[in-house]
């Protein structure tokens, strides 16, 4: 499945709710699934800068042209981001990862304008840090 595809998987999903409070239950959801990542992996390494909570990102080569993606968070909402951000990026080449932006995801999954300016800037951090670990 590609980036987009991908997209408009989680299109589908969050489509089915109108109020943006019914997608951050959905978001808070998917945390609540998320494995999460140990304790040692939360290093200053793998920190996500820029975001208001704590946050972590760790990057695994799957083969030679794809990553795993893991997160973690101390916040529930920022957990379901960066959850969305496993589902978009993990298992999928280095150039459909690098050719799309938060802005984007936001979009497609109709959280656009619903994050705060603080969660969204976080979430592009989140976003450029996944660029850089597989640049």
């Amino acid at each position: 499945m590609t980036v987009q595809e991908t997209l408009q998987d989680l299109n589908d999903l969050f489509s089915i709710f109108d109020n943006p409070k019914d997608k951050f239950i959905q978001l808070m959801d998917m945390a609540k699934e998320s494995g999460g990542l140990t304790e040692s992996e939360k290093t200053e390494k793998n920190k996500i800068y820029g975001c208001t909570s704590q946050a972590w990102v760790v990057g695994d080569r799957g083969d030679n042209t794809t990553f795993i993606f893991r997160t973690d968070s101390d916040a529930m909402i920022v957990k379901g981001l960066l959850i969305l951000l496993e589902k978009i990026f993990s298992d999928k080449p280095v150039n459909e990862i690098l050719s799309v932006d938060s802005t984007d995801i936001l979009n497609s999954v109709g959280l656009n304008g619903a994050v705060t300016s603080q969660r969204t800037n976080g979430f592009s951090s989140a976003v450029e840090k996944i660029k850089g670990i597989v640049k």
